[in-house]
């Protein structure tokens, strides 16, 4: 059997997106989020992001893409380690309700109340029958999520196996990123059909007209974080009312009415 020729495979998977591309395109969606933001302050907005998706899929990239220019007053990440003795006792979404956006905010889940159909279905840290209630109830405690109010947006970030094992190994492999690496992620990592048949009763259960699932091919990081960003811009209608913000510097006055002492300062030593 013939070998794929480049032209083909380059249309069916594209180049990954240079660095300098990448941030032109990222500086300009980041402009737009601070408009956006604006709206959301300006209008009341309750806005709830959900970021799901396989361990090493670019779920905390993408996030720190989306808040890295914003205010984290406005934009607000969750990111809930695992439930406590008491918080295993309480009504499962209950540890969850308390970190949805007032108005005037956007709160991002880092992971969310899908845990229950992932990772702790998966991981066996629940039983079936809890599964099973989990996602016979979920469309109703979103319905009522859509209902008060709040613009509910939720993304699944796809990777593949291939893509997966590389990332994972690199966590391994450079110190600045171990950290990423958890003894839950090892375990995790060897049950991909697991994980795909819990995604997919996942969708079929929760995939509802007022709370779509969005499905981002995560494969090109930089692709993805752009993509994702741009989708999320366009799912909240907003206006530009920072044109109405004219900022301008007052003079700052004569300096010198005040001698500063001579006080031995600590100074932090200049290594670079």
């Amino acid at each position: 059997m013939s070998k794929p020729s480049r032209k083909k495979r380059s249309q069916e998977q594209p180049e990954k997106l240079g660095g300098k591309a990448y941030e032109k395109a990222l500086k300009n969606l980041h402009v737009e989020l601070v408009k956006l933001q604006e709206w959301v302050v300006a209008k009341g907005l309750k806005v709830c992001i959900v970021f799901e998706g396989r361990d090493g899929a670019g779920k905390g990239g993408t996030i720190k893409a989306i808040t890295e220019r914003v205010s984290p007053r406005v934009f607000r990440v969750v990111a809930l380690p695992a439930p406590t003795e008491r918080e295993k006792t309480q009504m499962y979404v209950q540890r969850y309700l308390g970190h949805l956006p007032a108005a005037g905010e956007v709160v991002i889940f880092d992971r969310s109340w899908y845990n229950r159909a992932g990772v702790e279905r998966v991981m066996g840290f629940c039983s079936g029958e809890q599964v099973d209630k989990f996602l016979t109830g979920v469309p109703v405690f979103e319905r009522v999520m859509v209902d008060s109010g709040i613009i509910l947006i939720k993304y699944w970030l796809e990777v593949s196996a291939d893509e997966q094992t590389r990332r994972l190994q690199d966590r391994i492999n450079d110190g600045r990123k171990l950290w990423k690496l958890s003894p839950m992620d090892l375990k995790s990592y060897t049950r991909w059909d697991d994980y795909t048949q819990a995604r997919d009763d996942m969708f079929q259960a929760s995939d509802t007209a007022w709370a779509p699932w969005f499905v981002a091919n995560s494969n090109d990081k930089r692709r993805a974080r752009l993509n994702i960003i741009s989708h999320l811009l366009s799912r909240i209608p907003y206006k530009d009312i920072t044109r109405d913000q004219h900022v301008k510097l007052p003079k700052r006055g004569k300096i010198g009415k005040y001698t500063a002492v001579a006080y031995p300062f600590k100074f932090v030593e200049e290594r670079f």
